[in-house]
C-alpha cells in the first residue's frame, strides 16, 4: 500500500573499487661534488596508499513480484541457467544459494553484481514476456 505503480524494487549495493598505489618518493637527493660527481646516491622511500577507484554504488533495481517467484517460476530460472552453462546444481525451484550465485553470474557481464533477479535480466532469459 502506498507503493508507486509499476514493478516492485529492491536495494543494492555495489562496493568500492580499491586500488592499491605504490609509488617511489624521493628521501634524500643524490649528493655532488664541485666536478658534478655523484659522491652518495639517491635514496628513495616506497609509499603505498589505496585509492577508490569507483565509489560504492547504490541503486534499485526492479524485480519480479514476489507472487511471480513460485518454485514453477524459479524451476524455469533454473533450468534457463542450467542451459547457459551457469547453473549445475539440481532444479528443484528454491532459491538457494547456488541458485543466487548463478543468477550473479549472469547478472554480472551484464553490468550487475547481483544475486537477485532482476526484471531486466529476467526478460533477457527469456522468462518474462517483452512489454511493448
Amino acid at each position: 500500500p502506498g507503493a508507486p505503480p509499476g514493478p516492485p524494487e529492491a536495494p543494492h549495493t555495489s562496493p568500492a573499487v580499491i586500488e592499491t598505489v605504490t609509488s617511489q618518493v624521493l628521501a634524500e637527493p643524490a649528493q655532488l661534488d664541485a666536478s658534478g660527481q655523484v659522491i652518495r646516491p639517491a635514496t628513495f622511500r616506497t609509499e603505498t596508499r589505496q585509492e577508490i577507484v569507483q565509489p560504492r554504488q547504490e541503486q534499485w533495481i526492479e524485480i519480479p513480484c514476489p507472487e511471480m517467484m513460485t518454485p514453477d517460476f524459479i524451476r524455469t530460472i533454473q533450468r534457463a541457467l542450467t542451459a547457459r552453462g551457469l547453473y549445475r546444481g539440481p532444479v528443484h525451484g528454491q532459491m538457494d544459494a547456488a541458485t543466487r550465485k548463478a543468477v550473479q553470474r549472469y547478472q554480472a557481464p551484464l553490468g550487475l553484481d547481483s544475486g537477485t533477479l532482476t526484471l531486466a535480466s529476467a526478460r533477457k532469459l527469456g522468462l518474462i514476456a517483452v512489454a511493448g
